[in-house]
């Protein structure tokens, strides 16, 4: 098979929602039309019952939520679907983030009885951004849930973005009796027991067939007529080009849990969504179809497997092949790497593959030498842009609760800082070492995973920092005399660059007004541009 051929049966795309709204759910439910298990865990009253094949990290299975991006492929209707199931906790927004600048398209999940949430927002704010094609799916139909057409106003209100039915519910809650797929023109009958629940599908192209009376009793039948020629009046027909330019979101409806409405969601999504598609770089635009390879870092995870100690970076490729076994040029080291055991993923379990094509996320065995953004090309020098960290919003101090496993505790804290999911700063009084997150949680995550995958005991203490900004500066004289007079107030990063941390905004606005010989940056994007560490 060609590389062309290779891209145009790839498809790569993330699932994202707000907490609970059944995500990792219609993760498994994907996997287990693909054939790639078996057996899907349930995730109820966020407690797991059966650990979620996407939740490997101990810490996601006792708290039953997923707090890091997993990575699996499976073969479906002649596709290859690369699938990133993203955290859904607020406090891991930036590993959500970072991985949305690795796929092709988008599945948010929307929870029928609460709606469009806090989180979604700046999910998919973000997709909004990049134009990201996007399609909605309806959640938990069998439960009693928002009318759908409130639902659809509040997700173009909220989401800034124009919705498209593409599959419509009869009834909810008690009464949900199933689906009518507009696109299609088939019928999914809802048929739920006590413990089982089947997804009948009929035929009907013709939404004045009697049959339909007969299937879903007359009153219903009217009520679905009445609405798809409302929505007909209303959206008309999708035009594909809206949806894979990110300004319209199809729509449908149905409940994970219950295997319903997924499959209709599946087989439109691989008709449906993008090939992958090109990306910016800082030397101009990579096309999949280039025929030298190339590819970015956007995760990095250690301890997979705990037994083994080992440190996977998740490349996505952009252009040309990889190939196992091959030397790569890794820019920023500016030197050739090769990798012998290049994996793929089904969560926590791998396979060894030869090569890979645009759209495709491979995991790399790291010794410690990539870092997040991180490019890979074929001989070329050039950056991906757009993977930036961002600054912190809560800061605390490191405290070492064993001296005796210092080494382990160093060794952890700089292995976890380098997965994303904390930023870590030194500051020169003392070698201090200050963790910054977006969120509360995070901060537990670390701590679990120092002790229980590192053996170092640790906490962390409080700090009255309002925001830590990367500074740089033309006049390296003006930065080493702000450095020098503002040290209580200066750390640096992993790279070595210089970091303001500032107490309160006032300050932060102060120091900027009166030293305008420095840029203060509140993201790292600007270290593509060469700039030097401070030593």
């Amino acid at each position: 098979m060609s590389n062309t051929q290779e891209i145009k049966r790839r498809r790569t795309f993330a699932i994202i929602s707000h907490p609970d709204a059944g995500k990792t759910t219609l993760t498994e439910k994907f996997l287990l039309f693909g054939g790639a298990i078996q057996t899907a865990g349930a995730v109820k009253s966020n407690k797991i019952k059966k650990s979620a094949t996407s939740d490997f990290m101990e810490i996601e299975r006792q708290r039953g939520i997923s707090v890091s991006t997993s990575v699996m492929s499976f073969e479906y209707n002649d596709l290859l679907i690369n699938l990133l199931d993203t955290p859904g906790h607020k406090d891991f927004a930036e590993d959500t983030y970072r991985t949305l600048t690795a796929v092709d398209s988008v599945i948010l999940v929307i929870d029928c009885v609460k709606g469009v949430e806090e989180q979604t927002e700046k999910l998919m704010s973000v997709c909004r951004m990049r134009d990201t094609p996007v399609i909605v799916f309806i959640n938990k139909m069998d439960r009693e849930g928002q009318n759908p057409f409130d639902l659809l106003d509040e997700v173009e209100q909220k989401l800034n973005i124009k919705v498209h039915p593409l599959s419509w519910p009869i009834g909810i809650g008690s009464r949900f009796k199933g689906v009518y797929s507009l696109y299609h023109k088939e019928l999914h009958l809802f048929r739920g027991g006590l413990t089982t629940v089947t997804d009948e599908v009929i035929t009907i192209s013709n939404l004045n067939d009697p049959q339909l009376d007969r299937e879903v009793d007359e009153s219903y039948a009217v009520q679905l007529r009445e609405d798809a020629e409302l929505i007909q009046g209303v959206y008309g027909e999708l035009q594909l080009k809206d949806y894979l330019g990110g300004s319209v979101a199809p729509v449908f409806f149905g409940s994970a849990v219950n295997n319903f409405g997924v499959k209709e969601l599946l087989d439109t999504f691989c008709e449906i969504a993008p090939e992958p598609g090109q990306r910016e770089t800082d030397h101009g635009t990579v096309t999949p179809t280039d025929r030298d390879f190339s590819g970015f870092v956007f995760k990095i995870h250690a301890n997979l497997d705990p037994r083994h100690r080992d440190r996977i970076a998740f490349l996505r490729v952009c252009s040309g092949k990889f190939e196992r076994n091959k030397y790569f040029h890794h820019v920023r080291l500016d030197k050739d790497v090769r990798f012998s055991t290049p994996a793929t993923f089904m969560a926590s379990s791998r396979n060894i593959v030869d090569e890979a094509y645009p759209g495709d996320v491979i995991g790399l065995y790291d010794t410690g030498t990539f870092k997040i953004g991180d490019t890979l090309s074929e001989g070329k020098n050039f950056y991906f842009t757009g993977i930036p960290s961002f600054s912190p919003e809560i800061f605390k101090e490191l405290v070492n609760n064993d001296p005796m496993k210092t080494k382990q505790l160093e060794k952890g804290i700089q292995q976890l800082t380098d997965e994303g999911v904390a930023q870590l700063f030194t500051h020169s009084f003392g070698n201090r070492k200050i963790i910054g997150t977006v969120g509360e949680l995070q901060f537990e995550v670390i701590q679990y995973r120092l002790l229980h995958e590192y053996g170092a005991a640790a906490s962390f203490k409080p700090l009255p920092v309002f925001k830590a900004c990367w500074m740089t500066a033309e006049d390296k004289a003006a930065l080493e005399q702000f450095v020098r007079l503002k040290a209580a107030n200066v750390a640096t990063d992993k790279d070595g660059h210089y970091v303001y941390l500032a107490e309160s905004n006032w300050m932060l606005n102060t120091m900027m007004e009166n030293n305008p010989k420095i840029q203060f940056h509140f993201n790292s994007e600007f270290k593509k541009r060469k700039i030097q560490p401070a030593h």
